[in-house]
Order: C-alpha cells, then sequence, then structure tokens
C-alpha cells in the first residue's frame, strides 16, 4: 500500500504538523513501507494461538495486606527536618500567587 501525498498531508493535519514537501515525501515512504509491513503481518496464521493479554506470565507479587500497630505521631516526625503540631513542614512550592 503506497500513501500519496495529499493522504500523508491529511494525517499530518489530523495531527496538527505542518510539514515541508521535503518532508512528506519523506514520511509517505516510510508510513508506507509500515503499512506494507502490516500488509505482511494480516498474513501470518494465527489460528492456532491463543488470544493473550500478555506474553509473560504475570502472578501477583504484592505481600499480604495486614494491619499492624500503627505508629506513634512523635515516632513518625522524629527524623523530619521540621514539624509543627505532629505535621511536616515542607518548604513553599507556590510563589506568593
Amino acid at each position: 500500500m503506497e500513501l500519496s501525498h495529499e493522504e500523508v498531508r491529511r494525517i499530518a493535519e489530523l495531527a496538527k504538523l505542518d510539514l515541508t514537501d521535503d518532508e512528506v515525501a519523506l514520511y509517505a515512504g516510510q508510513l508506507s513501507s509500515v503499512l506494507q509491513y502490516f500488509q505482511r503481518l494480516q498474513e501470518v496464521d494465527t489460528s492456532h494461538v491463543e488470544p493473550t493479554a500478555s506474553v509473560l506470565p504475570l502472578s501477583n507479587v504484592f505481600r499480604e495486606d495486614i494491619a499492624e500497630t500503627p505508629l506513634d505521631p512523635d515516632e513518625v516526625i522524629r527524623n523530619a527536618p521540621d514539624a509543627v503540631d505532629h505535621q511536616f513542614r515542607v518548604s513553599a512550592v507556590l510563589g506568593d500567587e
């Protein structure tokens, strides 16, 4: 499948790209090559392959969520550089706007 320059310009318009004539010519060839490769992939017999969401075996690696005794507020802020009333105090991120 060969893309025309007009088709490439339409695709570029949809992507809000302003392409030069040289870029249109370059991308027409490159996109046509990609589409030809996809056409070749369509010819592969995948009838014996089961649909899958991942090619890797996945398993849950999270630990059990076991409730424990919460930390004491004094212990939590013990190593904080600055704290007020059991709250971490940090530098302002936004200006005086």
